[in-house]
């Protein structure tokens, strides 16, 4: 039984039922200019009528131009200002707090309770806008106006005049009208276009409170633009950059040079930061930037405190009098924006970095001191003294951002530094990163080294760096220049080469200290600020806290070979006793997490110069690799086949798989293992990013059908979300690293770009050898033939390319040289330069592959010392075209051309199958003949015409020769086929018997086929490179097992002399490579 004066549920049910039958209640503006003002109507059991209110208010009024989306309340009105209308009375007495959702919400009588007469009913003008804005120029004062409802919306030339303009301005602090003109014409372009006139009186407050006719063409010509007086803007005029200059005010219209007799350092940083041009470096003596145009605005420069604007930055005093020489203001700005230290000193604080319009501070977990010093040299602050601060400045709100950047620490920028944000966990206020810089009065640095502490010397004398040239520059002066830096102790000191002198003012000159001075100001000096041209005594150091490790000749950041930088010079590790607790310390002192595989037999390519380390011997704690135990630097008995890399755990690929190279799921590397991303609030534009990473055009989007497949391994990520700013997907935001990240698989993303790569061509491949360190793929290369998979084979030696003699070439050594260069299977091995004579030398002959080699410089092979072949023997391959997948998770292929078909036939055999078949029906006639000549002579005892069986016995000899010659194209058992037998049992005559001069030895199985990158320390290159493909074969740097062989055999191969080093010499120490400098004195 229902309560008394309540309603029983099933009624409530009945109520409902019939109010949802019946539709929703809808709200309506009538009888205004537009959508956004009238007479208020509702829409009640599928009828319009009006609301009646004597007491109708603005809250009321807010409350209709929220439901409606139409920005703010302008006005409310009552007694029938939009007109009459018609129909019931739904609402009587409205009474809204203003945070009401919709109209009918707020406190009101009931329903159509009473029947007002509609000369009461009630009006709103609502904005129709939420905000207004200029933009287009320098400043927010001047510029192209657009107004907000849901989105940006231009306003047309022709619906605002000059009274609208001066409403404008004063509506953005932007002082009187200067101008309103037709902006750039709008075209074709697809902009939306306010659809109201503006009729303002000039004295209204707000754009929104002018009164408005509404026009029902679409159609504009121009946008408008307006032009303010009280602020025009400023700009860097005459400098070098657009971040140094001449400062120039924007008053009235009028561009002028600024005449500040205040300007100092504090009010132009406020100018270089406002201008998003990082911080104020210097002001430049003189009349560094000219004297402008002749107009000259006088006043004082000044911010107000926290100004987010450069409007907020204000000029007094305005007027044009002359402007004393000197008084002009000029600055020189970093030119790095996004970056600085809060709650602390100028140079020290929490680490705060900007996206967008938004600074937040950045996660300690992957700050490092390198990346500090780069944002200590950003704001003039000297080098990173400290990053372990403790709880010290970490107080603040604001967002946490998770980018961690791997910085060399020589970048001029912190933005310069490869940028990783993808995967990385989030932390709290109190993890936020920060820094102890050593501040404004370091007046020393080292320029153009591998590291801060290395590099030419250059002094801040009067707000300038300057040159210090020294006649007599030793390393007690060197030691002095480290002590002040604290980079530890001098380890050379030397005079610049002529390519690496520096330019400009001299600020010392003669520097002669005693050694244990503290600063080198302290030294014996002079000064001069001018030298003569051609002077060559710019001096470098080199410091003991110079040394550091990267990883060179992968594709990404945290795989490659093990470099080590040591007095100046880099050198790499030799292999002896290589395991993953050596591997695991590289990995940490990168900030590349944990060591996947410790790689033997230059897997990442041979280096060159020095070989520092031998017998590394860590035990996985050591916070750097030169505190392992080895051997002393320099001292090994190794050579660069024996260069040690490593796969750490944070090394990142990126691959779309079982569709084409830009269609397919897509899949990341991770932790040494491939999975699958989840597609859980991922956007179109996430979409794009993947594909812009993957150079695969500029659009894409995200698949639904899942005609991909399912994938089988970790599901690595999830909530992953791009911006427009970012073009590589390593910079978006997402869920840390999870490898259950996915509930189902029909989460996984399937993506189709609109693009699709470029196929790599020959020449590629040719630009690398011109650099110290490229892959074995980038030695080998196929010319004269189609897509870089078919043509004459030639590989790079001794600083030259040159050709392979057809000697023993066959099918094996095809097929090794068609999977190198990712060209699936070999076709056809060709001799006789079946694509033309190559020029150059001649470097192999009689290689001896067996099929399953990686590279070509596994195979064992011969150098061509004499005169055995010429180049009309270059030999030649016709590759398939098509690299067969495997089942394998972990691998992926290089870049291949598109597949030519496996029933392709190249002109030459077709020429053998012709010629084979003229053959045939030569010896068929042949025989025939002699069957009939003995059919005739049956029975006779006559012996036999001695002349025709010398004319067969001449053919079947003729016939085995060439059956002989062409083994190459054969895999039967023939007479080369037993040599290989022989050679690689160890029984080949050649090899073993007396006249043998050379052992040969095959190299190692697991060979570089990837693209040349150079990881220093922790940072990436610029660009990724298009190493991922679609297929699961080859992969750089990803594990695989290889058997090591390194020293049981000695020979012979393309990448090592014909002359066996003695043992002697392979266990001394190397003499210092040269580096190009005029070395003085070395400890």
């Amino acid at each position: 039984m229902a309560t008394k004066g309540h309603l029983s549920v099933p009624v409530l049910w009945l109520i409902l039922c019939i109010q949802v039958s019946l539709g929703a209640d809808e709200l309506r503006l009538t009888n205004g200019t537009g959508p956004c003002s009238g007479r208020v109507e509702i829409k009640h059991e599928e009828q319009w009528g009006t609301v009646c209110d004597g007491d109708w208010t603005m809250k009321d009024a807010e409350v209709v131009c929220k439901q409606l989306q139409c920005g703010y309340a302008v006005q409310a009105f009552n007694d029938a200002y939009f007109g009459q209308g018609s129909g019931p009375t739904w609402l009587y007495r409205v009474l809204c707090r203003g945070n009401e959702s919709a109209l009918w919400n707020c406190s009101h009588d009931g329903w159509g309770v009473f029947s007002c007469p509609h000369a009461f009913d009630t009006g709103v003008i609502c904005s129709g806008f939420t905000e207004l804005r200029l933009t287009g120029r320098d400043t927010a004062c001047s510029g192209h106006l657009k107004v907000k409802r849901e989105t940006w919306v231009t306003v047309c030339f022709s619906h605002i005049d000059f009274k609208t303009a001066s409403v404008i301005c004063n509506e953005l602090e932007c002082g009187e009208a200067v101008d309103i003109s037709r902006g750039a014409p709008l075209g074709d372009k697809a902009e939306l276009i306010w659809q109201e006139k503006f009729h303002c009186l000039g004295n209204e407050t707000h754009l929104a409170h002018c009164s408005r006719t509404l026009l029902h063409s679409k159609t504009c010509s121009h946008d408008a633009t307006v032009v303010c007086s009280g602020y025009g803007g400023y700009r860097l005029a005459n400098g070098s950059t657009s971040c140094s200059g001449r400062v120039e005010l924007l008053h009235g219209g009028t561009w002028g040079t600024l005449c500040d007799y205040l300007w100092d350092l504090p009010a132009a940083n406020d100018l270089c930061q406002q201008l998003d041009c990082g911080v104020a470096l210097q002001i430049p003596d003189g009349q560094s930037f000219g004297k402008g145009n002749g107009s000259v605005w006088n006043g004082t420069f000044s911010c107000k405190k926290n100004a987010s604007h450069l409007r907020d930055c204000s000029v007094s005093v305005l007027g044009r009098d002359e402007c004393p020489a000197g008084k002009d203001a000029r600055v020189v700005c970093s030119g790095c924006p996004g970056g600085r230290l809060v709650n602390g000193t100028t140079c020290s604080g929490r680490v705060e970095i900007r996206h967008g319009d938004t600074w937040g501070s950045l996660c300690r977990s992957h700050w490092t001191l390198k990346a500090a010093n780069v944002l200590c040299h950003q704001l003039n602050c000297g080098y990173a003294k400290s990053i372990q601060t403790g709880d010290d400045f970490v107080d603040g709100d604001g967002p946490l951002w998770r980018d961690a950047f791997h910085c060399d620490g020589t970048e001029s920028c912190l933005w310069d530094c490869a940028q990783v944000t993808l995967g990385n966990p989030s932390c709290s206020a109190r993890e936020a990163a920060t820094v102890i810089c050593s501040g404004l009065a370091e007046s020393l640095r080292l320029s153009g080294g591998e590291s801060r502490c290395d590099g030419r010397v250059e002094i801040l004398l009067h707000g300038t760096w300057s040159r210090v040239l020294d006649d007599d520059w030793d390393v007690k002066d060197a030691h002095v220049v480290c002590r002040q830096l604290e980079c530890g102790i001098a380890k050379k000191a030397y005079y610049l080469p002529r390519s690496k002198r520096g330019i400009g003012v001299v600020g010392l000159r003669s520097v002669q200290c005693a050694g244990n001075e503290t600063q080198l100001m302290l030294c014996k000096t002079s000064h001069s600020h001018t030298v003569p041209s051609g002077v060559a005594e710019d001096v470098g150091v080199v410091c003991s806290g110079s040394r550091q490790i990267r990883l060179v000749n992968a594709t990404k950041r945290c795989a490659g070979r093990v470099e080590l930088y040591h007095d100046g010079t880099w050198g790499t590790i030799c292999d002896d006793n290589w395991d993953l607790s050596d591997a695991n310390v590289v990995c940490k002192q990168l900030g590349c997490g944990h060591a996947i595989n410790a790689f033997d037999s230059a897997h990442y390519g041979e280096g060159s110069g020095q070989i520092w380390l031998d017998d590394v011997n860590c035990t996985g704690a050591e916070s750097d690799l030169w505190a392992c135990p080895a051997r002393a630097l320099g001292h090994h008995n190794c050579q660069h086949k024996e260069d040690a890399g490593v796969l750490c755990s944070e090394f990142l690929a990126l691959r779309l798989v079982n569709g084409n190279d830009c269609t397919g799921r897509l899949e990341v590397f991770y932790n040494g293992t491939w999975g699958s991303i989840c597609s859980n609030r991922m956007s179109q534009l996430t979409a794009v990013t993947v594909c812009k990473h993957l150079n695969c055009g500029d659009g894409g989007e995200i698949a639904r059908d899942f005609e991909y497949g399912r994938g089988s391994g970790p599901t690595w990520l999830d909530h992953i979300e791009c911006t427009e700013q970012q073009s590589s997907l390593w910079q978006c935001q997402s869920d840390p690293w999870n490898a259950q990240s996915c509930d189902n698989r029909a989460e996984e993303t399937h993506i189709s770009c609109t693009g699709r790569k470029e196929a790599t061509s020959p020449a590629t491949f040719a630009e690398c050898p011109n650099s110290t360190s490229c892959s074995d793929r980038e030695k080998l290369r196929l010319i004269g033939g189609e897509y870089g998979c078919s043509g004459r084979v030639e590989i790079w030696q001794q600083g030259s390319w040159g050709t392979v003699c057809d000697d023993s070439w066959d099918l094996a050594d095809a097929n090794v040289v068609c999977r190198q260069l990712g060209c699936g299977s070999a076709l056809s091995a060709l001799s006789e330069a079946a694509f033309g004579e190559g020029t150059g030398p001649i470097w192999l002959e009689k290689v001896h592959c067996k099929g399953t080699e990686l590279s070509l410089w596994d195979c064992p092979a011969k150098p061509l010392f004499g005169k055995n072949c010429d180049h009309k023997e270059d030999a030649a391959v016709e590759c398939s075209g098509v690299t067969e997948t495997t089942a394998s998770p972990t691998r992926a292929d290089p870049p291949r051309r598109p597949a030519t078909g496996s029933t392709r036939l190249s002109t030459p055999i077709i020429l053998c199958i012709v010629l084979g078949a003229l053959l045939c029906l030569v010896l068929a006639i042949l025989a025939g003949q002699i069957q009939r000549a003995r059919a005739q002579q049956k029975g006779s005892r006559l012996s036999y015409d001695p002349f025709s069986e010398a004319v067969y016995e001449e053919i079947d000899y003729n016939v085995k020769k060439e059956k002989q010659g062409i083994t190459g194209l054969s895999d039967s058992y023939s007479e080369s086929s037993k040599t290989k037998a022989q050679f690689y049992s160890g029984d080949s005559d050649e090899a073993n018997g007396p006249g043998a001069t050379q052992e040969v030895s095959p190299l190692p199985e697991n060979a570089l086929l990837e693209d040349s990158y150079d990881d220093a320390t922790e940072a990436p290159g610029p660009k990724d490179a298009p190493f991922l493909e679609q297929n699961d074969q080859e992969v750089i740097g990803i594990p695989e097992e290889s058997d090591r062989n390194k020293d049981s055999q000695t020979g012979w191969s393309p990448t090592v002399s014909g002359n066996r080093t003695s043992a002697a010499d392979r266990h001394s120490s190397p003499a210092l490579e040269d580096t190009g400098y005029d070395d003085i004195e070395e400890l």
